[in-house]
């Protein structure tokens, strides 16, 4: 059970180490992005091109859909990037329902904890395989790695590499209830429960009267996807990559710029040099590239 790219390597894995998969079960056709085009999510893609049994239901609880998913007599599921599931669901097969969740649990509990754990400034994450209960993300962790945090990884890179590991991970845990040698451990108690939710593009305006610092990891936490924005001239522009300097001459939100080469912006502590950008409905451009076709500014950024 899965939708996007990030559960497709889990799926490849599975696929490649022939076990055999009764059905793929991901999100029904939609339309997407300017055209509304209707599209097919990548986990339907793959599953397609390996002639996988394909199921798209859009309620979970409808009876036809339970119906069905108790004729393939399942013996587990794999749920990665998918929905939350109804108990009925998640507690049909022998061997229970289990999930790839990318955050090191029961930290980053949530939709999002990729751009959290980035927001957030830490210096490690990692994946997690555990069984599904009534309660998200809560149930007994089966295994656990860690990945460490670069000062340069963004959401993208950072994604990638949990796919990756994730889907590692999911085999070995597969293989792990295969043979009966599992040990599962209950979620620990933390005095500081950090959480994941779904972020929403309104969240996503810079605020300049952040620290540089702290406008970076925002900044990289959320790039490209949904990615930061601002206003310029009264235009949105989201931004993908800056850089901290050493001065501090501006005031939050106040920029200069040569109109050539670079684009500072203030904030509560050095500014700060913007490195790519993009203004609504144009593409994704470095700052050079931008500055010679846009040539009106501002004195500030709000």
């Amino acid at each position: 059970m899965g939708t996007p790219a990030f559960a497709v390597f889990s799926l490849k894995k599975l696929v490649a180490a022939r076990e055999h998969i009764v059905a793929v079960i991901t999100a029904p056709d939609k339309p997407q992005g300017r055209g509304k085009k209707i599209g097919m999510s990548a986990v339907k893609e793959y599953a397609l091109s390996q002639n996988l049994p394909i199921l798209q239901p859009s309620n979970l609880k409808n009876d036809d859909f339970i119906r069905t998913l108790k004729e393939l007599r399942a013996d587990l599921q794999i749920v990665v990037a998918f929905r939350m599931l109804p108990e009925i669901i998640w507690s049909m097969p022998k061997s229970g329902s289990i999930n790839l969740h990318a955050s090191l649990l029961p930290q980053y509990r949530g939709a999002a904890p990729i751009n959290w754990v980035l927001i957030n400034g830490e210096n490690e994450t990692g994946v997690t395989t555990f069984f599904l209960n009534k309660e998200i993300d809560t149930g007994e962790i089966i295994f656990q790695e860690k990945e460490q945090i670069t000062t340069d990884d963004n959401a993208e890179s950072l994604h990638d590499r949990l796919m990756e590991k994730g889907a590692e991970l999911v085999l070995k845990t597969l293989r792990a209830i295969s043979s009966n040698t599992i040990s599962t451990l209950p979620q620990l108690s933390v005095k500081e429960l950090k959480i994941a939710p779904k972020i929403f593009k309104e969240q996503c305006e810079i605020n300049w009267r952040q620290s540089a610092h702290e406008i970076h990891d925002f900044i990289r936490g959320l790039s490209p996807y949904p990615a930061a924005w601002t206003y310029l001239k009264e235009e949105v522009v989201k931004i993908y990559k800056i850089n901290q300097t050493s001065q501090k001459n501006l005031e939050p939100g106040e920029f200069k710029s040569d109109g050539k080469t670079f684009l500072e912006v203030g904030t509560l502590t050095h500014n700060i040099s913007v490195i790519s950008l993009q203004l609504q409905g144009k593409k994704k451009l470095s700052i050079q590239e931008f500055l010679r076709g846009y040539r009106y500014f501002n004195t500030s950024l709000d």
